[in-house]
């Protein structure tokens, strides 16, 4: 839920949103059936590092659960987290079959030069190809692939007019939701 300051002056009312309290994104977590895949995916083809591999036996959710907790690092000093259970039916639990979905996605930003060098380490490692694709989006361009858990990952180029098109967007973003839900469904991407 958001909230928003309100300050009254004179006759006038504005509303304030307030300002993130967050910094950057830390981590994201996912849950993974096999680390040793996850790792060699994620560092081996995508370069990134694994950072930290915790080992882990804590009391969670009314029972001991025995897990393994590992971090890839992106350039931002954030990371992707993978957790895997030793028990079977811990990782049964918590990591419910999902409906592949090509919109539950994670997207991180590359520039055109990190996209291209991925791209190629996909198609050298002979990763998934029919998992593999790219998607002109007019305000992105975004390469896709599937990880070894069948979670996408997607790798953003934006465009070169991004501050622009963010401002433009920013400015009707409420009014563009409300028209939306109200069953006026017309597309505003002006940039395919």
């Amino acid at each position: 839920m958001t909230t928003t300051d309100t300050t009254t002056t004179g006759s006038t009312t504005t509303n304030t949103p307030p300002q993130p309290a967050a910094l950057r994104l830390h981590h994201t977590a996912y849950v993974t059936k096999d680390q040793a895949a996850t790792r060699a995916f994620y560092e081996d083809i995508l370069g990134f590092p694994l950072l930290a591999t915790w080992a882990e036996a804590d009391e969670l959710f009314g029972a001991e659960r025995v897990y393994c907790h590992t971090f890839f690092g992106l350039a931002d000093g954030s990371a992707l987290a993978f957790f895997q259970f030793a028990n079977k039916a811990d990782q049964d639990l918590f990591d419910p079959d999902l409906t592949p979905s090509p919109f539950r996605h994670i997207a991180m930003k590359v520039d055109a030069e990190g996209q291209a060098a991925i791209a190629k380490r996909l198609e050298e490692a002979g990763w998934k190809p029919e998992g593999t694709y790219v998607l002109e989006h007019g305000y992105c361009r975004s390469l896709y692939a599937t990880d070894p858990n069948g979670m996408i990952v997607e790798f953003t180029v934006d465009h070169p007019k991004v501050n622009e098109i963010n401002s433009t967007r920013a400015k009707t973003a409420h009014a563009d939701l409300k028209r939306w839900l109200g069953g006026d469904h017309t597309s505003n991407n002006t940039y395919r």
